[in-house]
């Protein structure tokens, strides 16, 4: 894998941000970061998404704020990358620069808390509620609006988030600038790995190898990095991908444990419990 790449937000000289839409195959798979805030709604896909040190399974409705430089990656689930494969990628989001609204724009007593917020976004938010459904009706109405109207609709979307208490914060600290490449790297490879490889028998021993480390030096380098353990990191890749094939009901739970990499029952009904709060047959009633 190559390291995280330094993303280039194409300019225009005829407005102020761009509004990006996707309509793909999967999304943009490599490790990235640019120094654009960014706001993504999540229309068609499922996967992992990577954004700082937080890693959470992503789906439709999803809306998400995430800061400059933030590294970030949303890489859907393997089924994405099969031949033949008819799932789609789709999303609206809208990348924007804070100096773009002059120098004292969130100085004024009407957007301090948009400056609050956008200071914030260093951590990723990802925004719930009815500030969500709010936000998610002007995006999915974006190409309706002349340019200026877009501009006065991103101010409204901004002040909808800034007054919202339901707004969780992705990463525990704020991000203030990347990894070193090398840190990078390895980091991406092991995402890579386990993305592909979740489903079956992962040994530590096999992942530490992958970093060019000794098992204690690789627990060590992940933890600091990710600011959880490597154990809770697929744990969680392997309940992410739980989660969504329980709302499909195509499988029953017995047979989702082992789609999943868990060998047992027991563990697995145990792991899905204190990751989600749900037991499985819980989360298959409220979800489905």
């Amino acid at each position: 894998m190559s390291k995280p790449l330094f993303f280039k937000v194409p300019d225009s000289k005829e407005v102020s941000f761009r509004v990006q839409y996707d309509d793909l195959d999967y999304f943009y798979s490599p490790l990235h970061l640019h120094p654009e805030i960014q706001l993504s709604l999540i229309l068609e896909s499922e996967g992992t998404s990577f954004i700082g040190e937080s890693i959470r399974p992503f789906s439709e409705g999803d809306l998400l704020l995430i800061g400059p430089n933030l590294p970030h990656v949303f890489r859907n689930d393997k089924s994405y990358y099969q031949k033949g494969s008819e799932k789609r990628a789709r999303a609206i989001s809208i990348f924007f620069k804070q100096e773009a609204f002059g120098p004292n724009f969130f100085s004024l007593p009407e957007t301090q808390k948009i400056g609050t917020l956008l200071s914030a976004s260093t951590r990723g938010i990802e925004i719930m509620g009815e500030a969500r459904n709010k936000i998610s009706y002007i995006l999915n109405h974006f190409r309706d609006y002349s340019n200026l109207d877009r501009f006065l609709q991103l101010i409204k979307i901004l002040d909808i988030i800034s007054h919202s208490s339901d707004l969780a914060y992705l990463s525990s600290y704020k991000h203030q600038e990347p990894l070193k490449d090398v840190d990078n790297q390895k980091i991406e490879q092991i995402f890579d790995f386990v993305t592909k490889n979740f489903d079956q028998e992962i040994r530590l021993e096999e992942v530490a190898s992958l970093a060019n480390m000794s098992i204690t030096t690789f627990c060590r380098f992940f933890k600091q990095r990710t600011q959880k353990t490597f154990t809770l990191f697929l744990n969680e890749i392997r309940i992410g991908h739980a989660c969504r094939l329980l709302k499909e009901e195509q499988y029953n739970i017995s047979q989702i444990c082992y789609e999943c990499g868990f060998n047992n029952i027991s563990n697995f009904n145990r792991k899905f419990k204190e990751i989600t709060g749900h037991t499985p047959k819980q989360y298959r009633k409220k979800f489905v």
